[in-house]
């Protein structure tokens, strides 16, 4: 289900799942009605634009969030042209969820497979956008104890990178990631558990504490 204001971008999405072999359960402009229609087509995943009418400001954004309530198994997808954290730390730790600038969009093949991950239940994170929370709280007590390697594995996880895909990313072995993820989750203070996002908390954890609206 797509939601978007620009009508261009919103046929052009549209016609690019279907390329693709996707069904598109709905095409809007703003969301009026959405949660209703959610709840009737049952889609995969949702993509909103962060700004849309009335006012351009979050309305995607609390859009996510009542979606994610309500349907919490709906894979929701925000897109934005610019960096824009207020109110999103919740909804990545949900999972089923990701944050993606737009010109994404032009590398087809890895924007499907993000949709793909979100509508799966799992993350999928600008790395920009990644990079310039982690920029912003890189003073904070637990990640200034990361090495530098460390957080090239965290940016990297936090994308919604497996340790193979790391692995990969960074020429190391996946044993080394494996051994480099067991250390920064140590030094984050993330407990052991059996959740599949927690690699994903080790960035929320310092980044809920700083998330303000306007930010």
């Amino acid at each position: 289900m797509l939601v978007e204001d620009q009508v261009l971008l919103r046929e052009g999405l549209a016609g690019l799942f279907r390329d693709a072999g996707h069904e598109v359960a709905g095409s809007l402009g703003d969301t009026a009605g959405l949660t209703g229609l959610v709840a009737a087509q049952q889609p995969d995943v949702v993509l909103l634009d962060i700004r849309l009418p009335p006012t351009y400001t979050d309305e995607g954004t609390r859009a996510a969030a009542e979606i994610k309530t309500a349907h919490p198994a709906t894979g929701v997808l925000l897109l934005s042209q610019h960096v824009q954290t207020a109110h999103t730390v919740d909804l990545v730790a949900q999972g089923g969820f990701g944050y993606l600038l737009k010109d994404r969009v032009l590398d087809v093949a890895g924007f499907l497979a993000a949709v793909d991950r979100v509508a799966n239940g799992g993350s999928a994170l600008d790395p920009y956008v990644v990079g310039q929370l982690l920029h912003r709280n890189e003073t904070r007590r637990g990640l200034a104890q990361l090495t530098e390697r460390e957080h090239d594995v965290l940016r990297l996880i936090a994308q919604g990178l497996t340790n193979a895909g790391v692995a990969k990313r960074l020429f190391l072995s996946e044993r080394t990631v494996e051994a480099h993820v067991r250390r920064l989750l140590t030094k984050l203070d993330i407990a052991d558990s059996d959740d599949s996002h927690r690699r994903v908390l080790a960035v929320l954890t310092y980044l809920r504490a700083d998330a303000r609206p306007g930010t």
